[in-house]
């Protein structure tokens, strides 16, 4: 019995077989104590006080189903009609509830949480109250319409695209997630025009090179080859993907939407340091500001700092804009400060210079061409560039072959 209409179009839902005897097995176990054995995302299901009927509540439909029919319900292929039919109504959070509490599962682990906000869900984890978190497509029918064209999410240079599965007469009625990634840059590009992949692990050689052919020490930089998408991938493998190129990005998130992300500070990470890294210690307070301006801006990386100079002592450098936090210093960080400690121990001399004004401005130019990875771009013809190659050698030639500047031996 359906006590009220639902407000939305609800035609075409259904709920499938083995979910409907998942959800009867599980309200028969209300018979005890009375209390709802299913309260999740909206979707309430009780055994009545009187225990005549079972109540399945939505915010917009309520459904009674007669304890005799759930009880007889299964004994026959035929039994499972008449609940079948009077869930319609109410499908789609019937469907939704299967998907995350037998399908996925998990409940409070990282891969439940990433999958539910890659489809705008609320975060179901009691540990979880951040407001950042919280989406305005909560509720499930407004979940399930944006799911029907597809929800789309960024992560980095990840474009995630949740959709439910279908049959080929409908849905398929467990309400089952289907989820394609390809490059943000690919965003318009025909599937046709893309490399198409459907294993997890042919994310290894994506990320392994950049588009001119480098090797990519740091896995998120902002260098992701473009051209490639993930099709019809599951939760498990939507997530395994992720992970392989973007390591450690969705267990940090999770642990900084929980709250407990563990940071290590730039002194707690130098301190540690051995062998020939024990001199990263040694790097100038002030240098620390430039090393992260160099190394951690968004320019350089996707992730967010969250580490400081010390707890108490932050760095002003901007912290980014990414999804997923960094928690500490990473390895390349820890390999560049040990080259800048070394050559910030050297004291510093006065030069004097025989240059013109414009050739100064040059080699501001050739500065800027390098540390903002430009030079390629500048084109041979292009002798108005400063950091045009022609023009550098041009210099080259006038300035370090007549001895105003060159080479000088370090100490280290």
């Amino acid at each position: 019995m359906v006590e009220d209409a639902p407000d939305v179009e609800t035609t075409g839902w259904r709920v499938a077989d083995e979910v409907l005897e998942a959800l009867l097995e599980t309200i028969r176990e209300s018979d005890e104590d009375g209390q709802p054995t299913i309260d999740f995302d909206g979707f309430v299901a009780e055994r009545l006080a009187d225990g005549s009927a079972y109540r399945l509540e939505t915010p917009t439909a309520t459904v009674e189903i007669e304890a005799s029919t759930v009880a007889d319900a299964g004994a026959s292929p035929a039994s499972r009609d008449d609940p079948s039919r009077a869930l319609e109504p109410i499908a789609p959070y019937v469907t939704n509830w299967y998907v995350w509490e037998r399908t996925v599962g998990g409940r409070e682990t990282a891969r439940r949480a990433f999958l539910r906000w890659c489809e705008g869900a609320p975060l179901d984890d009691p540990d979880v109250e951040t407001g950042e978190t919280k989406t305005d497509a909560s509720d499930v029918l407004e979940r399930y319409d944006a799911l029907e064209s597809g929800v789309v999410r960024h992560w980095g240079e990840l474009e995630i695209t949740a959709r439910l599965a279908r049959e080929s007469s409908g849905h398929s009625g467990c309400g089952e997630r289907v989820y394609e990634i390809r490059h943000v840059q690919d965003a318009d590009a025909t599937d046709e025009t893309l490399e198409d992949h459907n294993d997890p692990r042919d994310a290894r050689e994506i990320v392994t090179y950049d588009e001119d052919g480098r090797y990519r020490p740091l896995k998120t930089a902002p260098t992701l080859v473009t051209g490639w998408h993930f099709a019809g991938l599951s939760g498990d493998d939507l997530v395994e993907t992720v992970r392989t190129i973007y390591p450690a990005t969705i267990a940090n998130w999770h642990r900084e939407q929980r709250g407990d992300l563990d940071v290590d500070h730039w002194l707690e990470t130098a301190e540690r340091q051995t062998g020939i890294y024990d001199v990263i210690d040694e790097l100038p307070r002030e240098a620390l500001e430039w090393l992260t301006e160099a190394c951690c801006v968004d320019s350089q990386c996707l992730k967010r700092r969250e580490w400081e100079y010390a707890a108490d002592e932050p760095i002003d450098t901007d912290h980014g804009d990414g999804v997923f936090p960094c928690r500490e210093p990473c390895s390349l960080v820890v390999a560049a400060a040990r080259k800048w400690a070394i050559l910030e121990s050297e004291e510093e001399k006065t030069w004097e210079l025989e240059l013109t004004t414009t050739e100064m401005n040059q080699l501001a130019e050739i500065v800027n061409a390098v540390a903002d990875g430009r030079v390629d771009e500048i084109r041979e013809a292009d002798v108005y560039d400063g950091a045009n190659r022609y023009r550098a050698r041009y210099l080259r030639a006038k300035r370090m072959d007549d001895g105003s500047f060159g080479e000088e031996a370090t100490d280290r």
